[in-house]
């Protein structure tokens, strides 16, 4: 019997029209954005079918739209009798893992989120009014993790934000921050490094404004424990208590992705008698891309959620 592992899709997966075509032929996906809707306070299908590309550029819009749509793929899957016997995501993508393994209600999910990304925006926006050359991002590109990190290791004003693979990590930072690295990480052996079209420096201490505002949202919300198997972006191993997990919610703001390294805390769970597929659900397939990429997909393979559908 084969066993799922759920990987969730982060910001940049979203797309105008996404999960419409699904919902065309699964009836209980409208249902299912209705009721996101009620709680969310704005019609969701409206967001995910008919919004531009730069609309759902914004960290206000895109973290809504990229919740509803991997939540509503769970709930297709599992009328596909497919559930996860574990769970991660990748930086937003984390937050629908904790809705899969019930840390938090499907309430507080949308609330959450919502909020998050408003408040995430917000920071944005008043970084780029302050500054004629906001902070950003930045791919680089055919240079080891480690090496990026270790050129950037004396700065305050440019980090390592996600470390997606042995050839590929992002970086935070300042203007000045970002060409410093940019001259430095070429100096070091990158290949490329390319400025990424987001809304601020994601995924560092820049971001710490964001994280005091949105510590204040979850005061009085209660993380539970973890009913499957779920793995943190801030640790890069599995996490198994809902006061970890809360902690975590917050450094997860100003924290690099450390998704190598979950990668292969994800491997060692899944290596026993036990038949493993890891299913990326929700909008795109960068992830079953990254896990393409490294030494395990041979014997675990992952594939996207349409392979299912199809």
């Amino acid at each position: 019997m084969v066993k799922y592992g759920f990987l969730f899709p982060g910001q940049g997966a979203q797309f105008p029209g996404m999960m419409k075509d699904l919902c065309e032929n699964f009836t209980d996906g409208n249902t299912f954005l209705d009721d996101y809707s009620k709680i969310a306070g704005f019609p969701v299908q409206q967001l995910l079918w008919e919004s531009s590309a730069q609309e759902l550029s914004r960290t206000d819009k895109s973290q809504t739209a990229i919740t509803a749509a991997s939540l509503l793929v769970v709930e297709f899957l599992k009328s596909q009798n497919i559930t996860p016997a574990f769970a991660a995501g990748f930086s937003l993508g984390e937050w629908v893992a904790l809705k899969v393994s019930e840390v938090l209600s499907f309430e507080e999910i949308v609330y959450i989120i919502k909020r998050r990304g408003e408040i995430m925006q917000e920071v944005c926006d008043s970084i780029s009014s302050n500054s004629a050359n906001p902070p950003g991002m930045a791919a680089v590109l055919g240079l080891d993790g480690n090496i990026v990190q270790s050129v950037l290791k004396d700065r305050k004003d440019v980090f390592a934000a996600n470390l997606n693979s042995s050839q590929q990590t992002v970086i935070s930072g300042t203007c000045d921050g970002l060409a410093w690295a940019e001259e430095s990480l070429k100096d070091a052996g990158a290949k490329r490094i390319i400025r990424l079209k987001v809304a601020g420096p994601f995924h560092s201490p820049l971001m710490m404004d964001a994280a005091e505002k949105f510590s204040k949202v979850l005061d009085s919300i209660t993380f539970k424990n973890p009913l499957i198997p779920i793995f943190s972006n801030v640790t890069g191993s599995r996490i198994s208590t809902g006061e970890e997990i809360k902690q975590n919610a917050v450094k997860h703001i100003i924290s690099p992705v450390l998704w190598v390294d979950e990668e292969n805390s994800i491997h060692n769970f899944c290596t026993n008698t036990d038949e493993w597929k890891l299913v990326e659900v929700g909008p795109g397939k960068v992830l079953a891309g990254l896990w393409g990429k490294t030494e395990f997909a041979q014997q675990i393979p992952c594939i996207s959620w349409e392979e299912i559908k199809s």
